[in-house]
């Protein structure tokens, strides 16, 4: 099977670094899916309108794509400790590359001149991330509420507390809309963007973001936005 994609995400971070592990976990992240030029067609999503959430079939563009099959790797959420299956995992390393996400659909523009452009919240998707398939959500039959969940069911993530010192609160001030941006940062930072191994409270880490370059560093359960630097 050849198969070629039919859109791009569109989103406020540029690289790897600081995309939410899974989707929804940043929920107020905002981003847009913009079809390529053959997909573009109001008739195409006729009917979309109608669902609340999204399937999206996409690729982790940024992997390499040969090497030697892993069978196993480690997952973040067991702090990068203990090997799992790769397919007991949603590791972005996969024989295919391909990751499968539910997004909120927030509203379909039909006027915009790349449409129709899809507005979507709470994706865990750089910018610039293939698309290669949108199914709707369909609650009756992608729902299980009382499915186990391996060791996701075991394992609790904590969220961090995320704080904004002076200098970050008045270029925060500064903007358009500053309490949104206020918002997205913390649902991201609070997922902890640093490497698993990554335990120095001194070091300052460099986040992009946007137009921005977000610094900060992390100090027990506590993330300190420290700057807000313009690119």
């Amino acid at each position: 099977m050849r198969i070629e994609p039919i859109a791009d995400y569109c989103g406020p971070l540029p690289t790897k670094f600081g995309v939410p592990r899974q989707s929804g976990l940043a929920a107020g992240l905002p981003g847009e899916i913009v079809f390529r030029p053959e997909f573009r067609s109001a008739d195409a999503v006729r009917g979309l309108e109608g669902f609340d959430r999204i399937w999206l079939i996409w690729e982790f563009s940024q992997n390499p794509s040969d090497g030697p099959f892993q069978a196993t790797v480690r997952p973040p959420r067991l702090g990068g400790n203990a090997s799992l299956g790769v397919f007991a995992t949603r590791s972005p390393f996969r024989p295919n590359r391909l990751g499968l996400s539910c997004v909120k659909l927030e509203r379909i523009d039909l006027s915009d001149p790349r449409g129709p452009v899809l507005h979507v919240l709470g994706a865990d998707l750089m910018d610039g991330t293939p698309v290669y398939d949108i199914k709707p959500y369909v609650p009756y039959a992608d729902a299980f509420p009382d499915a186990r969940g391996g060791f996701t069911d075991t394992s609790a993530w904590e969220p961090l507390e995320v704080v904004f010192e002076p200098a970050a609160q008045e270029i925060l001030a500064a903007q358009p809309d500053p309490a949104a941006l206020r918002a997205q940062l913390e649902e991201v930072l609070a997922q902890d963007p640093r490497p698993r191994f990554h335990h120095d409270p001194e070091r300052i880490y460099g986040m992009p973001f946007g137009p921005f370059d977000i610094r900060f560093q992390v100090r027990g359960k506590v993330l300190s936005v420290v700057e807000i630097v313009p690119d």
